[in-house]
């Protein structure tokens, strides 16, 4: 005999659109389950970076800081490459700093760099309550400004770009310079809320990524890709 269809296999048949929704949903749901587990069971913050979050919220800074799970990413690459000399491109208030430094040995160095002085006083507060004074420079101008300077500091085991977006192809080819065979090119929001391949959008931060992505995949010196996590986190290994 005959079994009458149940709902779900009516919905596919007879209103494909609400399907696809329904199924684009679950995934989404799924998704943000999978980040949750990721970030509890391999980043769980502490007490600092916690702190440190409702503070740059009530602040009024914007809310364009990593990920816990993406901090976790960031320690497991420069373990990897046993870094000992880093540096940031964009500070805001701290909290990707942190994760970093945490990842460096004990006479390791990051030099982190921030534009507006206000967020670089909160950043130094925190990388000292975080105990890592010791190990965290911070540097406050235009990053296009201090790059020649830093020059000077190298060369470098990784490079952290999260800094204006219009300006990451000259970023890379910064990295190019200072960034010594085997070390590390990261870079996030590598997708810009997925911009990069909406062609209706050619404003100059999304504009700025498109190339930075084109030269970073392009780039003989570069054995690159782009990890699929939140906003997408580019990683070139220098050849």
């Amino acid at each position: 005999m005959r079994k009458p269809p149940v709902v779900k296999d009516v919905v596919r048949r007879f209103m494909p659109g609400v399907h696809r929704l329904v199924v684009s949903v679950r995934q989404k749901r799924a998704r943000e389950a999978c980040q949750r587990y990721v970030a509890e069971l391999f980043a769980p913050e502490d007490e600092a970076l916690r702190s440190l979050r409702r503070e740059m919220a009530a602040a009024g800074l914007p809310e364009i800081y990593i990920s816990a799970e993406e901090g976790r990413l960031l320690q497991v690459l420069l373990k990897a490459v046993a870094a000992r000399q880093v540096v940031e491109l964009g500070t805001l208030g701290g909290y990707s700093a942190i994760w970093m430094a945490r990842a460096l040995p004990e006479d390791g160095r990051l030099i982190t760099v921030e534009r507006e002085p206000r967020r670089a006083e909160l950043a130094r507060r925190y990388i000292a309550r975080a105990g890592l004074g010791d190990r965290v420079e911070v540097r406050v101008g235009e990053a296009l400004q201090l790059l020649e300077p830093l020059k000077a500091a190298g060369p470098f085991d990784a490079v952290f770009i999260d800094a204006d977006k219009q300006n990451y192809p000259r970023y890379l080819e910064w990295c190019g310079d200072v960034v010594r065979a085997g070390g590390l090119v990261i870079a996030d929001n590598a997708f810009k809320g997925g911009q990069v391949v909406d062609d209706t959008v050619q404003d100059d931060e999304v504009r700025g990524i498109r190339e930075f992505n084109r030269r970073l995949a392009r780039d003989p010196r570069f054995t690159a890709i782009v990890v699929p996590t939140r906003d997408g986190v580019a990683i070139g290994v220098v050849n």
